[in-house]
C-alpha cells in the first residue's frame, strides 16, 4: 500500500476515533459540569492534527500559512502573523513599536502608553516588559470598557500609544478612541483576544487598530490549544512583528527557504563585514515566539466553524440577558456598547450596591451546583501582587474598577452550552436571590 493510501486510511480512523471516544452526552442539572469555556470541535480538527503530524514538519509551514492568509481575508487586513499565544501577540504588538525603523514615532523608555486597571495581565505586562509607562484610567460600568474622558485626560507630551482590550468581547467606543489617536497621533494597540468577530460601526473589531492581537486559547472564539496572532496592514509593521517574532532577524525568508530578498550575500548593516548571511543578520533585540503546524491545522478547521460560534455566543448571551432581566434590582446586567454588535466572550454580573449580596456567596452557590464561574480577570491590577512599587501613573480612584473586583461575576456563554443549560443557569440564580 502506498504511503498516500495508508495516510487515508489513518485519517479514516481518525474520524471513526473521534465518533467513539467524544459521543454527545445527556445533560443533568446539578450532575454535568457548565463550564465557562472550553474547546469545541469534532473529527475535521482531529484529522488535520493527524495530517500535520504526518508531515512531520514540526515548525509553522502549509497550516500556517494557509490560516495566516484565510484569516487575513476574513478580517479584511492585508497581514496576519501567527505566534505561540495571545500574551506573545501582545508582547510583539508592544515590541514592534519601539523598533528604529518606526523614525520618530518609535518609542523609546519612559514613554506612555494608556491602557485600563480592569483586566488581563498580558495587556498591561509588555508595557512594562518594554521600559515604557502604563497609564491606567477606569471603566465604565455595563459595558467594563475604558472612561473615554479620563483616556482623553491621560494624554501627556510622553503618550504615544493606547492600548485596549475589548471587554469580554464587548468592543470599546472605537470612534471617541480613533479619534483621540489621530488628533495627538498616537499608535493605536487593540487587544482582540476576546473578542473575535464583534463588530462596531458594522466593522469588525481587530481591523481598527495600527496593529490588532488575537488568541486562540481553548476559552477562546476559536482554538490552536495554544496560539494567537498579530494583524496589520502596515507594511513596515508586519516586518517588525515578524522580526520580533522570528529571534530578531533582519531576514524575511519562510522556514525552509533562502534568498527571498535576492541579495542574500550582498548586505552591508551596521558593522559587520560586507556581504554577511542574511539569515544571520539581526535588527532586533527579538523573541522565538512561532508555533508549530500542528496547532494551526487544528485553528483552520476551527476558522471554518467561526460563524457558528459567533452566533451561539451571541444567542446564549441574549438568552442569559433577557432571561436574568427581572433580577435587575439586584444585579447591573451588562449592556452592548453604542454602535456594536458584540460576539460575546462572557455574561458579567454585578451586585448593585446597597444588596445583602456578597459576591463570592453566589459563586460558591453556583459552583455547588455545577456551574462554573470566573472573576473579571485580574481585577484592579494595580492591586495586585505583581504590580506592587511598580512605576505607573494612574487617572482617578478607580472606583469603577475597585467595584467590578469587589462584586462581579463571570458566567459562560461559550457554543458548548445550549439553551438548556443557560436556563438551567438562570433558574439556579434566581433559587440564590429567593434564598
Amino acid at each position: 500500500m502506498s504511503s498516500e493510501k495508508l495516510r487515508q486510511e489513518i485519517l479514516a480512523l481518525v474520524k471513526e476515533y473521534y465518533k467513539q471516544e467524544w459521543p454527545e452526552k445527556e445533560f443533568k442539572p446539578g450532575a454535568t459540569p457548565l463550564e465557562y469555556a472550553g474547546r469545541v470541535f469534532d473529527e475535521h480538527e482531529l484529522v488535520n492534527l493527524v495530517d500535520s503530524s504526518l508531515d512531520f514538519w514540526l515548525t509553522t509551514g502549509r497550516y500556517a500559512n494557509e490560516f495566516e492568509q484565510k484569516f487575513a481575508a476574513y478580517l479584511g487586513r492585508r497581514y496576519a502573523l501567527l505566534t505561540n499565544s495571545g500574551s506573545s501577540a501582545n508582547l510583539l504588538a508592544v515590541s514592534a513599536l519601539t523598533s528604529p525603523k518606526l523614525k520618530d514615532r518609535q518609542l523609546v523608555p519612559g514613554d506612555e502608553v494608556i491602557t485600563v486597571a480592569c483586566g488581563f495581565p498580558t495587556t498591561v505586562n509588555p508595557i512594562y516588559q518594554n521600559n515604557l509607562v502604563p497609564v491606567f484610567v477606569d471603566v465604565d460600568l455595563a459595558t467594563y470598557n475604558a472612561n473615554v474622558a479620563q483616556v482623553e485626560a491621560a494624554i501627556s507630551p510622553r503618550t504615544k500609544a493606547i492600548f485596549l482590550a475589548h471587554t469580554l468581547g464587548n468592543p470599546f467606543d472605537l470612534e471617541a478612541i480613533k479619534a483621540l489617536c489621530q488628533t495627538h497621533q498616537l499608535f493605536l494597540l487593540e487587544d482582540n483576544c476576546d473578542a473575535l468577530g464583534s463588530k462596531y460601526d458594522n466593522k469588525l473589531t481587530g481591523t481598527f487598530g495600527d496593529l490588532s492581537t488575537f488568541s486562540y486559547y481553548p476559552a477562546h472564539h476559536i482554538t490552536m490549544g495554544e496560539g494567537g496572532c498579530v494583524s496589520a496592514d502596515s507594511p513596515v509593521l508586519k516586518v517588525v512583528v515578524e522580526s520580533f517574532r522570528d529571534w530578531g532577524r533582519d531576514c524575511y525568508c519562510a522556514p525552509g527557504v533562502a534568498n527571498t530578498c535576492g541579495k542574500r550575500f550582498e548586505w552591508q548593516l551596521a558593522s559587520l563585514p560586507e556581504g554577511y548571511d542574511h539569515k544571520y543578520i539581526y535588527s532586533h533585540i527579538g523573541y522565538n515566539l512561532k508555533l508549530t503546524d500542528m496547532q494551526a491545522s487544528v485553528g483552520l478547521a476551527q476558522l471554518d466553524k467561526l460563524p457558528t460560534f459567533i452566533e451561539a455566543r451571541k444567542r446564549n448571551w441574549n438568552f442569559l440577558r433577557n432571561g436574568l432581566a427581572h433580577l435587575e434590582d439586584y444585579f447591573i446586567l451588562p449592556e452592548p456598547t453604542k454602535n456594536s454588535d458584540p460576539s460575546w466572550f462572557a455574561f458579567v454580573l454585578t451586585v448593585r450596591d446597597g444588596k445583602q449580596i456578597k459576591r463570592k456567596d453566589l459563586a460558591n452557590f453556583l459552583e455547588s451546583k455545577k456551574i462554573a464561574t470566573r472573576h473579571v480577570f485580574g481585577g484592579n491590577l494595580i492591586r495586585q501582587p505583581a504590580y506592587q512599587d511598580k512605576n505607573m501613573k494612574v487617572i482617578g480612584d478607580l472606583s469603577n474598577t475597585d467595584k467590578v473586583m469587589k462584586d462581579s461575576i463571570v458566567l459562560g456563554v461559550y457554543p458548548g452550552l445550549d439553551e438548556r443549560r443557560i436556563e438551567y443557569m438562570i433558574e439556579t440564580i434566581s433559587d440564590f436571590i429567593k434564598s
